[in-house]
């Protein structure tokens, strides 16, 4: 279970990087992949403390782990920011 969770966690979160990079003014794109980051996410963790580790994936699992994080929080940010936001005087 973990290298197969560790596995389908890389894949999306390089396909997630990469549609996050060419739609960044989607705002709906953003919320959506975020979201799903947040579940990939969860169950990245529950994985990587939940499951019997592989030693030579486990450093690697906490970085792709930590890095959706970031992700998540770009995303976030990303799809809910004021695209069209005027100052006022």
């Amino acid at each position: 279970m973990f290298a197969t969770s560790f596995w389908i966690l890389a894949i999306w979160f390089v396909v997630n990087c990469v549609w996050t990079f060419f739609a960044t003014k989607n705002q709906s794109l953003m919320k959506t992949f975020a979201w799903i980051n947040v579940v990939a996410v969860v169950w990245g963790f529950w994985a990587y403390y939940g499951a019997t580790s592989v030693a030579s994936l486990s450093g690697w699992f906490a970085t792709v782990n930590w890095l959706a994080v970031i992700l998540a929080v770009v995303q976030f940010y990303l799809g809910y920011r004021a695209l069209n936001a005027s100052k006022q005087a």
